[in-house]
């Protein structure tokens, strides 16, 4: 696990499931108000990286990736904050994805995992938690995160510890 600085760590994921276990403990950090941002190739693993910061925030029952209707909004049980999965796949662009009328989502205090998120890089807040997942090969997978902003700098920290203890 390189910690390339304090705003960078790179990991190995070796399975779909640590993937999502990752996710897991990542979303029990969430408390609402945070940005997530996903970048990868199809197949790299973030609906999968998501459906276990889904878990871990408290949804229950299944997360799909919302390709073709680019928003799902989840509650988790006797809380009024909600949980944004975006996927800007279809978006061309930062204006195209404004267009749709994600504002609401972006002015919510929920949690939004966004995949695809370099498409639409120019309308995101300037802090958030960005994670690049890249294919080694069938089930392997790199995971960077970087934190851009104070607030995911910790984060970042308290995910660390966490995930893989110290």
């Amino acid at each position: 696990m390189p910690i390339l600085d304090d705003r960078t760590l790179e990991f190995i994921s070796r399975s779909p499931e640590q993937t999502r276990r990752l996710g897991t403990r990542l979303g029990e950090l969430l408390h609402g108000g945070e940005w997530i941002c996903l970048e990868g190739e199809l197949g790299a693993g973030k609906t999968c990286l998501t459906q276990g910061i889904a878990a871990g925030w408290g949804v229950t029952g299944p997360v799909r990736s919302p390709t073709f209707t680019l928003v799902h909004e989840y509650r988790r049980p006797g809380d009024r904050n909600k949980f944004y999965h975006v996927d800007l796949y279809r978006i061309a662009n930062a204006s195209e994805a404004w267009a749709l009328g994600l504002d609401e989502v972006w002015a919510g205090d929920g949690v939004c995992v966004i995949e695809w998120a370099e498409r639409a890089e120019t309308i995101l807040p300037a802090e958030r938690l960005w994670i690049r997942l890249t294919a080694m090969d069938e089930t392997r997978r790199v995971l960077r995160f970087a934190a851009q902003g104070d607030g995911y700098q910790t984060l970042l920290t308290n995910f660390r510890r966490a995930a893989f203890g110290g």
